[in-house]
């Protein structure tokens, strides 16, 4: 194993510290982990270019949350420079016909003759198609003569049976039409008595709907009147918020798209979540009790914040800024 650099310490220290596997970070960072390795223990040489160690730098420390910026001006002597790139000496598969073996010359004469075969094999073809086609023409004749030849007697039987079946029928039609009424009364009862039901199971439901709905209506205009959520200054890649006009501090996050990693802290450093919040998961933090929280998204891209209940938007456009860091300070509406 080679020996780690310090660029390559610092990356494996916070990423274990983060409780993150090279499995992990693949998933988050869609690198392939002997390149994760690499960039930990310096061996550059396993990537494809100079070019894709600095982006592949660039996303390993986006994916565990260090700024990008800092890290490429302290470590600067350990990643390389992309000026002078050289082009792949493999990267042309042509080859001129001095370079290719004399031993394929005896396939290329096994070419020239293959038309004559295709053709050969073509009339073969076509002459098995016509066989079959005349020897299903002549069984046909021979169905249809023999169905000419058959007896009356078939037609007999068909006939006796069709008189057996209108038998049958009257027989069944003979049925008591006191019985008959009977059925259809006991019948049209049920079903009125299911109709009813029915009807009384939608009245309880849609009175039990509007009650609902009622209700949230009132709760959402009563907080609608209190609660604040204002900006109070954005830089680089962090941005502060102010909450205020309500007694409650809950915040939700929901990762829609993909992995990645969330770091949720109070004022004072204490984490409540530091870890990966797995594609179509939620996280709910009760925060009532705090004055202050820092939340640290390491992939924003399609990841939803709510604070009571009502969704917020990101400080910054996802498709520029993937890092992003949203600090909430809270005042309690009784404080103030």
């Amino acid at each position: 194993m080679l020996a780690l650099t310090e660029l390559g310490q610092r990356l494996r220290q916070e990423r274990e510290s983060k409780g993150l596997s090279l499995e992990d970070l693949q998933k988050l960072t869609k690198i392939q982990k002997r390149y994760l390795l690499g960039i930990e223990e310096g061996n550059y040489e396993v990537m494809p270019g100079k070019f894709y160690v600095r982006a592949f730098i660039k996303q390993y420390c986006e994916a565990i949350g260090l700024d990008t910026d800092a890290i490429f001006e302290e470590y600067k002597s350990d990643i390389p420079s992309t000026q002078t790139e050289d082009m792949p000496q493999q990267l042309s598969r042509v080859r001129s016909r001095k370079e290719i073996p004399q031993h394929t010359k005896g396939v290329s004469k096994a070419y020239d003759y293959l038309p004559t075969v295709l053709v050969v094999a073509g009339v073969v073809v076509v002459g098995i198609i016509i066989w079959v086609i005349a020897q299903n023409i002549v069984s046909d004749k021979n169905k249809e003569q023999a169905n000419q030849e058959a007896p009356n007697s078939e037609v007999q039987q068909s006939n006796t049976q069709e008189e057996t079946n209108e038998t049958t029928a009257k027989n069944d039609n003979s049925k008591s039409e006191d019985e008959q009424s009977a059925a259809d009364k006991k019948e049209q009862e049920k079903e009125k008595a299911e109709k009813e039901k029915e009807k009384e199971k939608a009245a309880k439901e849609k009175a039990e709907k509007e009650k609902a709905e009622k209700e949230k209506a009132e709760k959402e205009k009563k907080d609608s009147g209190k609660q604040e959520y204002k900006e109070v200054q954005k830089t680089g890649r962090s941005a502060t918020y102010a909450l205020s006009g309500t007694d409650a501090f809950n915040l939700e996050v929901t990762s829609t798209q993909a992995d990645t990693w969330l770091d949720v802290k109070n004022g004072k450093g204490n984490a409540f979540f530091s870890s990966i919040l797995k594609k179509g998961e939620t996280k709910e933090f009760d925060l009532t009790k705090e004055t202050e929280a820092r939340v640290n998204i390491g992939y924003s891209p399609g990841v939803e914040l709510k604070v009571n209940g009502k969704a917020v938007d990101l400080p910054f456009d996802a498709s520029k800024q993937v890092r992003q860091v949203v600090t909430i300070q809270y005042q309690p509406a009784e404080a103030q």
